[in-house]
């Protein structure tokens, strides 16, 4: 089961984290860290008295050290050192051999620094109240510090949550509002940040979104025309049948055209959308065509219908496998020479040089304002023409991993496959 849990309070969540686990770091494992610096500092502060220490100077002592002081004849020790360790005289000469160091008797630790000169033993030893005071006073010390770290940090926290909840809700009244042009609400972003850029990215793409809506309006209502305007004289010319005023073998062959322009826009408008589906195999990239048997292919079935055209085919590569299947290509090759059939003049050329496919034929140029559009299904082109072919051609060669470019030559447009 999910629980809902507000920035707000997942950040006060993590600053009681984050001050637990310094709390804990400082707290209690740096102390014990220090306590060999401690150490060190007692052994030192054990061993500068043994110096001017003998068997008299260290009576009546109110202090939490001890001292003993062996020659060969006599055992000498301060008044307190009963008080500091239950052990005899006798026994810690024993125990102690090292110049200083630490033992431990009945759970409690106790720390040593030793002397010897001419058979004389100078012993100074302490418990452990003086590491454990410097543990404790550095807790204390470190405590108010990190109340005041924890609470500035806090605070710093809470107010970038505060920031951060005010931002985010900024996007999702903007989200929630997509689609609603009224919406007009504004955020100063103060810092250039990932939301900032979440908050330009959604603006950008609403304003996508919005483009891509009016240009699908708009081919609707191209398709719609370029559809209406064939089946207007397809039922023109069979009421003329029927009423007698139009000749029928003439009629039907103007009907017969008209079917065949139906068909060929209904084709390139079902293989336009066909591609879509296409793109989710990506099967098609693991076949090979052999291209100069397309385009000999293509042009033939073109050939025919403009007998007045010259047709040249320049084939330089000998390597001429291309990406995709026979009827991608096929669909592309006769898409660009159906275009040209409509322009040229005297003449087309397909040449397929440096795995470059290049198509040119001698008609007029394209507006300089619209060739950029030409690619765009039912874009106004040259003499005011519709179409959705060179729109399959631009979306077939994309799914294929090709580029195709128009230019203008001196005389007629070229189109490069690459």
């Amino acid at each position: 089961m999910k629980y809902r849990l507000s920035l707000a309070n997942q950040n006060f969540i993590l600053a009681i984290a984050i001050f637990s686990i310094i709390f804990i770091s400082l707290g209690f494992i740096l102390p014990k860290a220090l306590v060999p610096i401690y150490e060190k500092i007692l052994y030192q502060y054990l061993s500068e008295p043994l110096v001017f220490l003998d068997d008299t100077s260290y009576n009546n002592l109110e202090t939490n050290i001890a001292y003993l002081y062996a020659d060969n004849q006599t055992i000498s020790y301060s008044d307190n050192l009963s008080k500091i360790i239950k052990l005899s005289p006798k026994k810690i000469l024993e125990e102690i051999n090292d110049n200083y160091g630490k033992f431990k008797y009945y759970g409690k630790t106790y720390y040593y620094s030793r002397t010897e000169h001419m058979n004389v033993i100078k012993i100074a030893i302490t418990d452990d109240s003086y590491v454990e005071t410097m543990a404790s006073d550095i807790l204390i010390i470190l405590m108010p510090i990190l109340l005041l770290t924890f609470l500035f940090v806090l605070a710093l926290m809470m107010i970038w949550s505060r920031r951060m909840l005010l931002k985010i809700g900024y996007l999702r009244r903007k989200i929630e509002n997509f689609n609603n042009d009224n919406f007009h609400e504004e955020y100063t972003y103060h810092v250039d940040d990932e939301l900032r850029d979440l908050s330009v990215a959604i603006d950008n793409m609403q304003k996508s979104l919005k483009e891509e809506e009016e240009y699908k309006n708009q081919m609707y209502q191209n398709i719609s025309h370029d559809f209406k305007t064939p089946l207007t004289v397809i039922k023109s010319y069979i009421e003329g049948i029927e009423d007698g005023i139009q000749q029928r073998e003439e009629g039907i062959e103007v009907i017969k055209n008209q079917v065949d322009k139906l068909e060929k826009k209904v084709h390139s408008l079902l293989y336009l959308n066909k591609l879509s589906y296409i793109k989710d195999t990506k099967q098609f990239k693991k076949d090979r065509v052999d291209i100069s048997e397309v385009i000999r292919s293509s042009a033939e079935k073109f050939k025919l219908q403009r007998s007045d055209v010259q047709w040249k085919i320049i084939i330089a590569d000998k390597k001429l496998n291309f990406c995709g299947t026979f009827d991608m290509w096929e669909a592309i090759i006769d898409n660009i020479l159906s275009n040209f059939m409509r322009y040229a003049e005297k003449e087309i050329k397909i040449t397929v040089k440096n795995n470059r496919i290049t198509f040119y034929n001698d008609g007029p140029n394209i507006d300089d304002n619209i060739l950029n559009d030409v690619f765009t299904p039912y874009k106004k082109g040259t003499k005011g023409q519709f179409g959705l072919g060179l729109s399959v051609v631009k979306k077939s060669l994309s799914l294929l991993g090709y580029e195709i470019s128009v230019k203008n030559e001196k005389k007629g447009i070229s189109f490069t496959i690459k």
